[in-house]
């Protein structure tokens, strides 16, 4: 009987940390997409801030 609690502790463990790597690994995918798009972003305003000085001149 306590060789079943054991096991069956350790799956639940084991269980809970794929739960967490996923949830992790899907934080990061969000992270990454989120960086990805505001850097697109700031390359369109930098872009756009050289053609009105390069128009200013």
């Amino acid at each position: 009987m306590l060789k079943s609690v054991k096991s069956r502790a350790e799956e639940q463990f084991a269980a809970t940390q794929k739960k967490d790597k996923e949830a992790r690994a899907e934080k990061e995918t969000e992270q990454k997409k989120k960086m990805a798009h505001v850097a697109g972003l700031r390359a369109l305003r930098l872009a756009k801030e050289a053609a009105d000085l390069k128009a200013a001149e």
